[in-house]
C-alpha cells in the first residue's frame, strides 16, 4: 500500500518544478520523441540541468526513452491510463506564454532534423548559419 502511494507522490513531486513542467509540456505537444539538445534549445537551459530533470521525470514513470546510436530520444510514458489522463489535463492546463514560446522554439529546432534525426555540433551550426544567409 505504501509503495503504491509512493509512486503517486513521486509523480507529483516530479511535476512541482517549473523546468520539468516545461519539459513535459514539450513532450506532450510533440508528435515525435525529442533528444536532449532539442529540449535544451527549446527551453534555453543548460544540458546538464535538462539531463538532471529528465532523470527525475524518467524515475517518476512520466517519461520513457529509446536509444538510437549515440542519441537518446525522450517521450511521454503513455503505457498507463493514469498518465494519459494526466497528460491530457496538462496539455490544456499549461497554456501560459512561456509554454507557447517553448513550443515555438521546439518547432523551429525540429525543422533542423536531417532524415528525422536530431542534429548537433558542426551539423547544427552549419544549418543555423545557412538559415541566416
Amino acid at each position: 500500500m505504501e509503495r503504491q502511494l509512493r509512486k503517486y507522490t513521486d509523480v507529483f513531486k516530479a511535476l512541482e518544478d517549473q523546468t520539468r513542467l516545461r519539459i513535459i509540456n514539450l513532450l506532450i505537444n510533440s508528435a515525435e520523441p525529442l533528444c536532449v539538445v532539442e529540449i535544451v534549445a527549446s527551453i534555453d537551459t543548460p544540458q546538464y540541468k535538462v539531463s538532471k530533470h529528465l532523470a527525475i521525470l524518467k524515475n517518476s514513470g512520466l517519461i520513457d526513452y529509446t536509444r538510437d546510436g549515440t542519441w537518446i530520444y525522450y517521450s511521454t510514458a503513455l503505457a498507463h491510463e493514469p498518465q494519459n489522463i494526466l497528460f491530457t489535463f496538462l496539455k490544456e492546463f499549461l497554456d501560459d506564454e512561456i509554454f507557447a514560446n517553448d513550443i515555438k522554439k521546439l518547432n523551429e529546432r525540429l525543422g533542423l532534423r536531417i532524415n528525422g534525426r536530431c542534429v548537433h555540433g558542426y551539423e547544427y551550426e552549419d544549418l543555423r548559419i545557412g538559415k541566416q544567409q
